[in-house]
């Protein structure tokens, strides 16, 4: 299957949702180009709260596309950047990257995959009820997060929509990825 990025977004300021772009620059150890969210220690703000000094391991928030039509479904309107996302991509299973997998984002850009996106209660303010189709439980009982991976900037280039997605999976044993 073809994989791409389908939208980039960012935002020099803090908001919940992130304007679409003809494309991004994204930086080495940084993040994306001009994103509130760049940057080498953790900028989320619950984050800084916490300790400061943490490095970033959320520099790039990635969610596929296909979550789109399945909230749709669920009777919400959600779509690229919405959801404060960088890179929304098309025709790849995010959430079942394990952790360290090597997303190639069009010519040069590589994205280091460190975890699941925790979503928050701002999910409830920007559509009531949304929280619940992006976070549940399995029939065992753990938490399982739909909205998106995390990632760190290992190579910096431009990412446009259309450009290809190719993903490199670590060495094995694969470790499943956790919130970060």
């Amino acid at each position: 299957m073809n994989s791409s990025v389908t939208a980039v977004s960012s935002n020099g300021v803090y908001s919940f949702t992130k304007p679409n772009r003809d494309s991004v620059r994204l930086l080495a150890g940084l993040g994306v180009e001009g994103d509130v969210h760049a940057g080498v220690t953790v900028k989320h703000r619950s984050r800084v709260a916490q300790d400061p000094t943490q490095p970033n391991l959320r520099q790039v928030h990635l969610i596929h596309q296909e979550l789109f039509a399945e909230l749709r479904e669920a009777g919400f309107e959600v779509g690229p950047g919405d959801l404060g996302e960088n890179v929304t991509t098309g025709g790849i299973d995010l959430l079942a990257l394990p952790v360290g997998t090597l997303l190639h984002l069009g010519d040069e850009a590589v994205v280091e995959v460190t975890g699941l996106r925790n979503p928050c209660l701002q999910i409830d303010h920007f559509q009531d009820g949304l929280l619940k189709q992006v976070v549940g439980r399995a029939d065992d009982g753990t938490v399982v997060r739909k909205a998106g991976i995390m990632g760190i900037v290992i190579t910096g280039g431009v990412v446009r929509p259309g450009d290809a997605v190719e993903v490199e999976l670590p060495v094995e044993p694969h470790r499943p990825l956790e919130r970060v």
